[in-house]
């Protein structure tokens, strides 16, 4: 056996009872150090930042940059979860009060008050969102605007992309023709965007209503609904949501759009700027098939 060929037989021994070969050096102490500031902070947009350019300045250290990176949105995924499956029923709502004034065209013309709420709860696989709606006018003693609208809208996860959607819808405007209208309808949605800035959610499924005509007999049919809800974060102080729906039926047929503009003004607080519109194909006789409503109002977070 000669020396070289013995030599060889070392170096894989050593390697075998090492189990791997020597690791790579240490991140430079100034880069760890800039790394572990940026997760402290707890800034996702700053640690991506930080990363991206430690990354630029020390390529041969990419893989254990990112490696940084990972465990802490594992840690961070990991203390999420449990934060929710540890909370009760009433915890981890977030949501905003507003409250304002409203101009409306269409069935009635008029200038008042309006008032909402929404609420919204993240699961895991869940994500529960409730909403409320109410435009309010009164001139010399007689209601000229009085529309109410409250909705439950629970959603199931079924993957990245896929969701299952449940909606419970109850309605009253009694100037567009009915005293109440009952809407239920569950199906299935899918997330086009998803990015924390950029958002868009198409949904669909059948639906069932049952309305309450002032003139006419109450109705009650199966139909269809689609709807699509967009988010765009303009900059870190606005925010634009756009959320579209029509319910299709034999008898009548409903489209309705609202594009809201949001921006922040302190803390809490934000100003709002909303304009809805609302068709219906076949209304009550003598009324009106379109309706607007322009909302400004001020918004406050919890």
């Amino acid at each position: 056996m000669t020396t070289a060929f013995r030599g060889l037989l070392a170096l894989a021994a050593l390697v075998a009872a090492t189990g791997a070969a020597p690791a790579l050096a240490e991140l430079p102490e100034s880069v760890r150090a800039m790394m572990e500031a940026a997760i402290a902070s707890g800034d996702k947009s700053a640690i991506d930042t930080v990363a991206r350019f430690a990354r630029q300045t020390h390529p041969g250290y990419a893989q254990d940059i990112e490696a940084m990176v990972n465990a802490h949105l594992t840690a961070q995924e990991r203390e999420r979860e449990a934060k929710i499956r540890e909370a009760g029923i009433f915890n981890l709502w977030r949501g905003n009060i507003e409250a304002g004034g409203m101009i409306s065209t269409g069935n009635t013309k008029a200038t008042g008050l309006s008032a909402g709420f929404s609420l919204t709860k993240d699961g895991i696989d869940w994500r529960h969102k409730f909403r409320a709606l109410v435009d309010y006018q009164k001139t010399d003693g007689l209601t000229t605007r009085n529309q109410w609208m409250a909705s439950y809208e629970p959603n199931f996860t079924l993957n990245d992309a896929i969701y299952a959607y449940g909606l419970a819808m109850y309605e009253k405007d009694r100037f567009q023709g009915f005293s109440d209208r009952v809407t239920t309808s569950g199906g299935v949605g899918v997330r086009l965007l998803r990015r924390p800035t950029l958002s868009l959610d198409l949904k669909g499924g059948p639906a069932w209503r049952q309305t309450n005509w002032l003139l006419e007999e109450e109705d009650t049919e199966l139909n269809t609904l689609a709807g699509a809800d967009f988010f765009w974060r303009l900059s870190p102080g606005f925010e634009f949501k756009n959320n579209a729906q029509a319910i299709w039926g034999s008898d009548n047929s409903t489209y309705s759009n609202t594009a809201a503009l949001t921006g922040k003004l302190t803390g809490k607080l934000s100003a709002r700027l909303s304009y809805g519109l609302r068709h219906e194909t076949d209304p009550q006789p003598g009324a009106e098939k379109t309706d607007t409503i322009t909302r400004a109002t001020l918004v406050y977070d919890f």
